[in-house]
């Protein structure tokens, strides 16, 4: 790892937030590849929900890390477009959000950046989302994928409370539902009743072109 890229990781961290945007501004304006300060970003919340687990970080620190993420992903966001066409045809819907108690919002960014500029048309409806509100923007959407992304353990139960939820409202069997973030794995996704679940952005992306092609 490039000195500049673990100056990143660790002033996100150690949450020396104008350290962190001075660091990522100056990586972008140099050329770097703005989803691997995304990544960067996304490795340095990971520290960030351990030490939240562990009883070293709380509330204000996840909210702080949050803001630095998502003014770093407003700086990344539109060089990633920079490249893409637009206007082309939409391969499909993808509604995207984090699940209710859960505030970590850089890996699902990450996502629906790279939906977007594979050509789907994504709804990201943030962090923090009530079941109640994953189920009326399914109904007004009309997603064929729906990501339901979360970072910390308690966020596996909202996720399985969530896709029940879907499940209920008659919704789940026109739906595909992929989870990701932090611990996510098979068990998890068994445990959810989810039908894939993601270790990254671009296995989100190879999972809604298996179902909707693009």
């Amino acid at each position: 790892m490039k000195e500049n890229e673990q100056r990143l990781l660790d002033a996100i961290a150690e949450m020396r937030e104008d350290e962190a945007l001075e660091l990522a501004k100056a990586m972008l304006d140099a050329g770097d590849d703005p989803l691997r300060v995304l990544e960067l970003c996304r490795a340095a919340m990971e520290t960030v929900g351990k030490r939240f687990q562990d009883g070293e970080y709380f509330l204000p620190e996840l909210i702080l890390a949050g803001e630095m993420l998502e003014r770093i992903g407003a700086l990344a966001k539109p060089l990633m477009q920079a490249g893409d066409g637009g206007g082309a045809k939409k391969h499909g819907r993808v509604l995207i959000g984090t699940v209710h108690g859960d505030l970590h919002d850089i890996g699902k960014n990450i996502v629906t950046f790279m939906l977007d500029i594979n050509g789907y048309e994504v709804k990201d409806i943030g962090i923090d989302v009530p079941v109640e509100r994953f189920i009326e923007e399914i109904r007004e959407f009309q997603p064929s994928v729906v990501g339901l992304s979360g970072f910390l353990t308690l966020a596996f139960d909202s996720m399985k409370e969530t896709i029940e939820a879907i499940g209920k409202a008659g919704m789940r069997e026109r739906l595909k539902i992929m989870i990701g973030g932090g611990q996510v794995d098979e068990t998890v996704r068994s445990y959810t009743g989810a039908d894939a679940y993601g270790t990254n952005a671009m296995a989100a992306v190879t999972l809604c072109r298996g179902w909707l092609g693009g």
